[in-house]
């Protein structure tokens, strides 16, 4: 049996984003993203959230961004062949996307945005291929922040799955009264909707779409 020292956090995931590799786990010292911003507009302070890499089959562990007071981590995603990181410090006012090169174990920053470039990080969130950063607030809209600005009008009950090129694909679940999902296919450029099928669509390890219905 091999032992993985995670500090004693047992929640490991596999990265999003199509890899079989790359597994993540995270303390939640302060809850999610947006519950540590919260305490730091309230004048708390804020002590980062510690974010480990988990790489197949080695059992090789990393910690690719080190724990700052005032920053705190979101969810990674897997783009092209290596893991992106999500990082945010509140103190600096300031978003950083993150590249991670295992073999080098350093980062490389992809983009800094302001703070300022979103109204809060509630569901502020990293998608894959093409790499981009995304919001869903709670009234009833979605936004691509980077690498383009693009806002438009959604169900509450919507998340979005993924993106292939012009197309955003978005599940929707519906309880009336049974529950069952469908997958919303939109255009990027203004949120009109493409094409509605029954069933959810899970991207593989091996990148491959399978749809689940």
């Amino acid at each position: 049996m091999r032992t993985i020292d995670i500090r004693g956090i047992t929640n490991m995931e596999l990265v999003r984003g199509g890899t079989s590799e790359w597994y993540w786990a995270t303390d939640y010292v302060h809850g999610d993203l947006y519950e540590a911003e919260e305490l730091f507009r309230q004048k708390n302070s804020v002590q980062s959230n510690r974010l480990y890499l988990i790489h197949y089959p080695d059992g090789m562990v990393y910690e690719p961004v080190l724990p700052v007071d005032g920053q705190y981590l979101g969810y990674p995603v897997f783009d092209g062949e290596s893991v992106v990181l999500l990082v945010v410090n509140f103190t600096e006012s300031a978003i950083h996307i993150l590249r991670f090169l295992h073999q080098q174990e350093k980062t490389q920053e992809v983009v800094r945005l302001p703070l300022s470039a979103v109204k809060d990080c509630y569901n502020l969130i990293l998608h894959p291929s093409p790499l981009s950063l995304t919001r869903q607030p709670n009234d009833g809209t979605f936004e691509i922040i980077w690498p383009e600005q693009i806002r438009f009008a959604i169900s509450s009950r919507e998340t979005l799955n993924f993106r292939d090129r012009d197309k955003l694909y978005f599940s929707i679940w519906y309880e009336d009264p049974d529950y069952r999902e469908e997958t919303l296919v939109r255009s990027a450029q203004d949120g009109t909707i493409l094409e509605r099928f029954s069933g959810d669509i899970r991207i593989m390890p091996n990148r491959e779409r399978w749809l689940i219905k």
